[in-house]
């Protein structure tokens, strides 16, 4: 268990991100008749690769693990990996970011979670296998407690982990939750995962996933934030690409812009959760949600400026200093 008391407990799946980078003249996009943007090669043959580059303990979770020691919150991460030495090299990452490691449980004969992300220009097409853990949750108790923790993605295979997740916090009823769900988590619906979206302090979604989740129309963002509130959670945030993004707490809403970029975009991996996860920072740090929208767009820029989720990720005075450089319509407006 942690040596420490936590201020937050990041929970879900973590894994290690493969990066090739294709090369623009060998690959190319389109949209294919159902609509779809498709990433082509050419078939049966060796193509060329500009570079790779390999970046340990990521994924949500992992992401928002780094997001929040970086910006001064103790925080534990509770999390699974194999017994191999992938395993041992994201353990050993964790720690080197500040990250408490106590509750990584390694699972015997299972190797870790590996994946490939297929860079082209800006954007990334992940490859994805999730391993069959047996995930745990651990029972914490007095001085382990913390205020926050934050729920992302598991795998198909950790459905029954959600209620081990929802007991506890019966359990812990001053525990605040933030839950930015995965794919597989938003396929399981939210009848199966009702008592997460209950027990939700904050929801994170984009545009797409939201009109998904909660079933509202795409085009309303008020439709949207309504049908996600039905659901429990307290606030609701919905990112939506180039246009920023909203946040409700039930009666108030709020518009924010994007910080703007001070060069073109790197590698748009990670963008959302540091957006999420600093988001639900500035909340646990007790301010407010009007200011946690100003805060959480620059470290998303940030993010997109290098390549992988957490390099980019920035410390509470260089978000500061980012803040005070802002233009004068950086700021958030009722909607």
């Amino acid at each position: 268990m942690s040596k420490k008391h936590l201020e937050i407990i990041s929970v879900g799946d973590v894994v290690i991100d493969d990066f090739i980078q294709l090369a623009e003249d060998q690959a190319w996009t389109y949209t294919d008749e159902s609509g779809r943007k498709v990433l082509a090669m050419e078939f049966g043959t060796k193509l060329p690769f500009v570079d790779r580059d390999v970046v340990y303990s990521v994924g949500n979770a992992a992401n928002a693990a780094v997001a929040f020691t970086r910006l001064g919150l103790s925080t534990g991460f509770a999390t699974n990996v194999g017994d191999d030495q992938y395993g041992r090299d994201i353990v050993t990452t964790l720690k080197k970011q500040g990250v408490e490691t106590n509750l990584v449980r390694v699972n015997p004969g299972q190797n870790s979670n590996y994946h490939f992300v297929l860079r082209y220009k800006s954007e990334r097409t992940i490859l994805i296998k999730h391993k069959n853990y047996d995930y745990e949750w651990p029972k914490l108790h007095g001085d382990q407690i913390p205020k926050w923790i934050y729920f992302s993605s598991v795998s198909e295979f950790a459905l029954d982990y959600h209620d081990l997740v929802c007991d506890w916090l019966d359990e812990n009823p001053d525990v605040k939750m933030a839950f930015q769900p995965g794919t597989f988590q938003m396929e399981a619906g939210t009848e199966r995962l009702k008592r997460v979206y209950q027990r939700s302090e904050v929801l994170v979604l984009n545009r797409e996933e939201a009109a998904f989740v909660g079933g509202g129309n795409h085009e309303d963002v008020h439709d949207l934030i309504n049908k996600l509130h039905e659901l429990g959670p307290r606030i609701v945030v919905v990112t939506d690409g180039p246009a920023g993004a909203y946040a409700s707490d039930g009666e108030n809403r709020w518009k924010m812009p994007l910080y703007p970029d001070p060069k073109e975009p790197v590698d748009r991996t990670g963008a959302g959760d540091a957006f999420a996860s600093t988001f639900v920072a500035q909340l646990a740090k007790g301010n407010t949600l009007e200011g946690a929208l100003q805060w959480a767009p620059i470290n998303s820029m940030s993010v997109c400026q290098a390549v992988g989720a957490q390099a980019g990720l920035l410390s509470e005075d260089d978000l500061e200093d980012w803040l005070q450089k802002a233009p004068e319509w950086y700021k958030p407006e009722r909607f």
